[in-house]
Protein backbone atom coordinates (compact mmCIF):
# COMPACT_ATOMS: atom_id res chain seq x y z
CA UNK A 1 0.00 0.00 0.00
CA UNK A 2 1.15 3.28 -1.01
CA UNK A 3 2.31 5.71 1.72
CA UNK A 4 2.71 9.58 1.69
CA UNK A 5 6.05 10.90 2.78
CA UNK A 6 6.27 11.41 6.67
CA UNK A 7 6.39 15.55 6.96
CA UNK A 8 9.90 16.09 7.90
CA UNK A 9 11.25 16.60 11.32
CA UNK A 10 11.18 20.48 12.72
CA UNK A 11 14.94 21.76 11.95
CA UNK A 12 15.17 19.12 8.59
CA UNK A 13 15.11 20.60 5.04
CA UNK A 14 12.18 19.42 2.89
CA UNK A 15 14.61 17.42 0.03
CA UNK A 16 13.23 18.12 -3.50
CA UNK A 17 13.77 16.75 -6.71
CA UNK A 18 13.56 18.57 -9.43
CA UNK A 19 12.05 17.21 -13.14
CA UNK A 20 12.01 19.68 -16.13
CA UNK A 21 13.52 18.95 -19.87
CA UNK A 22 14.68 21.97 -20.15
CA UNK A 23 18.26 22.56 -18.53
CA UNK A 24 18.16 26.18 -18.56
CA UNK A 25 15.11 26.18 -16.48
CA UNK A 26 16.36 23.25 -14.35
CA UNK A 27 19.53 25.28 -13.96
CA UNK A 28 17.79 28.54 -12.62
CA UNK A 29 15.18 25.94 -10.24
CA UNK A 30 18.15 24.98 -8.59
CA UNK A 31 19.98 28.18 -8.31
CA UNK A 32 16.70 29.59 -6.79
CA UNK A 33 15.83 26.33 -4.20
CA UNK A 34 19.92 27.11 -2.59
CA UNK A 35 18.83 30.26 -1.60
CA UNK A 36 16.06 29.18 0.12
CA UNK A 37 16.26 28.29 3.87
CA UNK A 38 14.97 25.24 4.88
CA UNK A 39 14.55 23.33 1.37
CA UNK A 40 17.22 21.09 0.08
CA UNK A 41 17.99 19.94 -4.16
CA UNK A 42 18.91 16.32 -3.96
CA UNK A 43 18.51 15.73 -7.30
CA UNK A 44 17.50 16.85 -10.98
CA UNK A 45 15.93 14.67 -14.05
CA UNK A 46 14.96 15.70 -17.40
CA UNK A 47 12.49 12.94 -18.24
CA UNK A 48 10.07 11.21 -16.48
CA UNK A 49 11.84 8.17 -16.57
CA UNK A 50 14.62 9.51 -14.65
CA UNK A 51 12.48 10.89 -12.66
CA UNK A 52 11.14 7.80 -11.51
CA UNK A 53 14.21 6.19 -11.23
CA UNK A 54 15.88 9.45 -9.22
CA UNK A 55 12.92 9.71 -6.80
CA UNK A 56 13.18 5.54 -6.03
CA UNK A 57 16.62 6.15 -5.19
CA UNK A 58 17.05 9.13 -3.50
CA UNK A 59 13.67 9.26 -2.03
CA UNK A 60 12.97 13.45 -1.77
CA UNK A 61 10.17 14.36 0.23
CA UNK A 62 8.39 16.46 -2.50
CA UNK A 63 9.23 15.97 -6.50
CA UNK A 64 8.80 19.65 -8.81
CA UNK A 65 7.28 18.46 -11.70
CA UNK A 66 6.72 19.85 -15.21
CA UNK A 67 3.65 18.95 -16.81
CA UNK A 68 5.23 18.76 -20.94
CA UNK A 69 8.98 16.61 -20.70
CA UNK A 70 9.61 16.22 -24.04
CA UNK A 71 9.97 12.31 -25.21
CA UNK A 72 9.02 9.78 -22.98
CA UNK A 73 6.13 10.12 -20.37
CA UNK A 74 4.81 13.11 -19.19
CA UNK A 75 4.46 15.29 -15.97
CA UNK A 76 0.93 13.66 -15.87
CA UNK A 77 1.98 10.16 -16.27
CA UNK A 78 4.98 10.65 -13.72
CA UNK A 79 3.11 11.97 -11.07
CA UNK A 80 0.40 8.88 -11.53
CA UNK A 81 3.66 6.58 -11.32
CA UNK A 82 4.76 8.72 -8.26
CA UNK A 83 2.70 8.56 -6.35
CA UNK A 84 1.41 5.03 -7.25
CA UNK A 85 4.95 3.42 -6.06
CA UNK A 86 4.62 1.04 -3.73
CA UNK A 87 6.30 1.54 0.22
CA UNK A 88 6.66 5.58 0.98
CA UNK A 89 5.70 7.78 -2.28
CA UNK A 90 6.66 11.59 -2.32
CA UNK A 91 4.49 14.53 -2.74
CA UNK A 92 4.43 16.17 -6.65
CA UNK A 93 4.17 20.27 -6.63
CA UNK A 94 3.67 20.32 -10.32
CA UNK A 95 5.46 23.56 -11.42
CA UNK A 96 4.24 24.63 -15.31
CA UNK A 97 3.01 27.51 -17.20
CA UNK A 98 0.06 25.68 -18.12
CA UNK A 99 -3.04 26.37 -16.20
CA UNK A 100 -5.90 24.78 -18.57
CA UNK A 101 -8.73 22.87 -16.44
CA UNK A 102 -8.12 20.20 -17.98
CA UNK A 103 -4.15 20.12 -17.62
CA UNK A 104 -5.11 20.63 -14.03
CA UNK A 105 -7.81 18.75 -13.64
CA UNK A 106 -5.32 15.73 -14.99
CA UNK A 107 -2.61 16.76 -12.40
CA UNK A 108 -4.63 16.19 -9.26
CA UNK A 109 -6.43 13.19 -10.34
CA UNK A 110 -3.00 11.74 -10.87
CA UNK A 111 -2.15 12.37 -7.38
CA UNK A 112 -0.51 15.97 -7.15
CA UNK A 113 -0.48 17.60 -3.81
CA UNK A 114 0.00 21.08 -5.82
CA UNK A 115 0.09 23.14 -8.58
CA UNK A 116 1.96 26.17 -9.58
CA UNK A 117 2.42 28.23 -12.30
CA UNK A 118 5.92 29.37 -12.98
CA UNK A 119 5.17 33.15 -13.07
CA UNK A 120 4.58 33.28 -9.62
CA UNK A 121 6.91 34.83 -7.33
CA UNK A 122 10.09 32.89 -5.58
CA UNK A 123 8.32 33.10 -1.83
CA UNK A 124 4.84 31.24 -3.07
CA UNK A 125 7.30 28.76 -4.60
CA UNK A 126 8.91 28.23 -1.44
CA UNK A 127 5.67 28.01 0.72
CA UNK A 128 4.40 25.71 -1.72
CA UNK A 129 7.32 23.73 -1.42
CA UNK A 130 6.72 23.52 2.59
CA UNK A 131 2.95 23.35 1.82
CA UNK A 132 3.56 20.02 -0.06
CA UNK A 133 5.97 18.41 2.12
CA UNK A 134 3.28 18.58 4.95
CA UNK A 135 0.88 17.23 2.12
CA UNK A 136 -1.26 20.09 1.94
CA UNK A 137 -2.54 21.55 -1.27
CA UNK A 138 -0.75 24.65 -2.96
CA UNK A 139 -2.55 26.22 -5.89
CA UNK A 140 -1.34 29.23 -7.86
CA UNK A 141 -4.18 31.98 -6.61
CA UNK A 142 -5.37 31.72 -10.91
CA UNK A 143 -5.62 28.21 -10.55
CA UNK A 144 -7.14 28.05 -6.94
CA UNK A 145 -9.47 30.77 -8.50
CA UNK A 146 -10.48 28.07 -11.49
CA UNK A 147 -10.76 25.41 -9.74
CA UNK A 148 -13.24 27.04 -7.41
CA UNK A 149 -15.48 28.42 -10.21
CA UNK A 150 -15.38 25.61 -11.51
CA UNK A 151 -16.90 23.34 -8.45
CA UNK A 152 -19.24 26.43 -8.18
CA UNK A 153 -20.40 25.61 -11.59
CA UNK A 154 -20.77 21.63 -11.37
CA UNK A 155 -23.10 21.79 -9.23
CA UNK A 156 -25.83 20.13 -10.99
CA UNK A 157 -29.07 18.47 -8.94
CA UNK A 158 -30.91 15.82 -10.51
CA UNK A 159 -33.95 14.00 -9.34
CA UNK A 160 -33.40 10.33 -8.83
CA UNK A 161 -35.48 9.70 -11.83
CA UNK A 162 -33.60 12.07 -13.67
CA UNK A 163 -30.30 10.06 -12.52
CA UNK A 164 -32.29 6.80 -13.68
CA UNK A 165 -32.95 7.91 -17.24
CA UNK A 166 -29.06 9.47 -17.16
CA UNK A 167 -27.89 6.09 -16.00
CA UNK A 168 -29.89 4.06 -18.95
CA UNK A 169 -28.73 6.71 -21.40
CA UNK A 170 -25.16 5.59 -20.80
CA UNK A 171 -25.80 2.16 -21.23
CA UNK A 172 -26.80 2.94 -24.66
CA UNK A 173 -30.88 2.52 -24.25
CA UNK A 174 -33.20 4.17 -26.23
CA UNK A 175 -36.37 5.97 -25.23
CA UNK A 176 -38.56 3.18 -25.75
CA UNK A 177 -36.02 0.47 -24.11
CA UNK A 178 -35.41 3.18 -21.29
CA UNK A 179 -39.38 3.47 -20.42
CA UNK A 180 -39.85 -0.61 -20.35
CA UNK A 181 -36.62 -0.89 -17.79
CA UNK A 182 -38.16 2.20 -15.45
CA UNK A 183 -41.76 1.03 -15.90
CA UNK A 184 -42.88 4.78 -17.11
CA UNK A 185 -44.55 5.74 -20.63
CA UNK A 186 -42.02 7.07 -23.60
CA UNK A 187 -43.69 10.67 -23.33
CA UNK A 188 -42.06 10.66 -19.37
CA UNK A 189 -38.73 9.67 -20.80
CA UNK A 190 -38.84 12.37 -23.04
CA UNK A 191 -40.03 14.98 -20.74
CA UNK A 192 -37.59 13.46 -18.20
CA UNK A 193 -34.84 14.04 -21.05
CA UNK A 194 -35.51 17.87 -21.79
CA UNK A 195 -35.03 18.76 -18.16
CA UNK A 196 -31.90 16.86 -18.10
CA UNK A 197 -30.26 18.60 -21.01
CA UNK A 198 -31.53 21.86 -19.53
CA UNK A 199 -29.30 21.22 -16.13
CA UNK A 200 -26.44 19.89 -17.89
CA UNK A 201 -26.01 22.62 -20.63
CA UNK A 202 -26.45 20.06 -23.67
CA UNK A 203 -28.62 19.27 -26.40
CA UNK A 204 -28.38 15.46 -27.32
CA UNK A 205 -27.83 12.22 -25.45
CA UNK A 206 -24.05 12.00 -26.13
CA UNK A 207 -23.66 15.30 -24.75
CA UNK A 208 -25.39 14.20 -21.52
CA UNK A 209 -23.65 11.35 -20.82
CA UNK A 210 -20.34 13.01 -21.34
CA UNK A 211 -21.16 15.56 -19.00
CA UNK A 212 -22.67 12.96 -16.44
CA UNK A 213 -19.38 11.25 -16.75
CA UNK A 214 -17.08 14.49 -16.43
CA UNK A 215 -19.32 15.58 -13.07
CA UNK A 216 -19.29 11.96 -11.55
CA UNK A 217 -23.44 11.86 -11.75
CA UNK A 218 -23.35 8.20 -12.56
CA UNK A 219 -23.66 5.49 -10.64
Amino acid sequence: MTRPAAPAPDGAPVRILVCDDHAVVRAGLLALLDSAPGIEVVGEAGTGEEALALSAKLSPDVVLMDLQLGEGIDGVETTRRLTAAPGTSPHVLVLTTYDTDADVTRAVEAGATGYLLKAERPEELFAAIRSAAQGRPALSAPVAGRVMAGLRGSRVSLTGRERDILAQLARGLGNRDIARALFISEATVKTHLRRIYDKLGVDNRAGAVAVAKEQRLLP
